[in-house]
């Protein structure tokens, strides 16, 4: 069992507050959605979470397993179970999808063996077919030439490869038609269930939510969170908007 939890999280950019006070928790096992405007601070959460440098903490903490990650790398923080998927995954030309993941895979348990890279090749390619992605894409730097759709298709594989404790996904639903956003809702579930893995659903929309069935959403409005609720709330968000069920928690409290 695994869990990263958010507490009292002030983040600034540039001298900016983003962030006021976030607190929320992810646990293995468990599918948690933040909501939120555009700006409203879910991409600068996860990119904080991952220790990106142009985000300064003031003040609170990160939690892995109860231990502040605040001063590990992003690296380290990806080798003790913590993945990011992007919103707009680049590109790494010169560097093969299968050498990338073999190598990050062995990176991940240094103390093991590389995998047979023939073995491995292989296997890959198994995966990006059955996800319903061109298997010559194994073999191309990654993500060079593939469209939007295929980029997060191919983040699905390297969660799958890593098989990280928590995962957070920043928009990884963004640009996707219905067949797609189906085949990554399926691996997000598939993941949930074969490794116990904890996700973080960071999105504008219930539709992804609707596939994925979470545990807890939480709303997010200028950087902190003010209400969290069952995915009835993501249903309620569609239907009132973002603005008027703001408002009504902001009476509330």
């Amino acid at each position: 069992m695994s869990t990263l939890e958010i507490k009292e999280l002030y983040v600034s950019v540039e001298d900016q507050e983003i962030l006021h006070g976030v607190n929320l928790t992810i646990k293995s096992g468990e599918i948690a959605g933040i909501m939120g405007r555009n700006g409203s601070g879910k991409s600068t959460l996860a990119k904080t979470i991952f220790g990106h440098p142009d985000y300064k903490i003031t003040s609170g903490d990160i939690l892995f397993n109860g231990e502040s990650i605040l001063e590990l790398s992003t690296d380290k923080r990806a080798r003790l179970g913590i993945f990011l998927g992007f919103q707009s995954p680049i590109a790494i030309e010169g560097v093969t999808m299968s050498n990338f993941l073999r190598t990050a895979l062995h990176l991940k348990n240094p103390d093991e063996k590389l995998e047979n890279p023939i073995k491995f090749h292989r296997k890959l390619k198994s995966q990006f077919e059955q996800i319903g992605l061109d298997a010559s894409l194994v073999n191309r730097g990654v993500n060079e030439n593939a469209s939007g759709g295929e980029r997060k298709k191919a983040e699905m594989i390297q969660m799958s490869v890593l098989q990280p404790s928590i995962v957070v996904l920043d928009e990884i639903d963004s640009g996707l038609d219905i067949d797609a956003l189906r085949v990554v809702a399926e691996n997000i579930t598939k993941q949930r269930e074969e490794t116990n893995s904890g996700f973080l659903l960071i999105t504008h929309y219930n539709r992804l939510l609707t596939y994925t069935k979470p545990d807890i959403i939480y709303l997010m409005h200028k950087g902190t969170i003010v209400k969290s609720g069952g995915p009835e709330l993501a249903v309620e968000l569609e239907e009132k908007g973002y603005e008027k069920l703001v408002a009504e928690s902001s009476n509330q409290n």
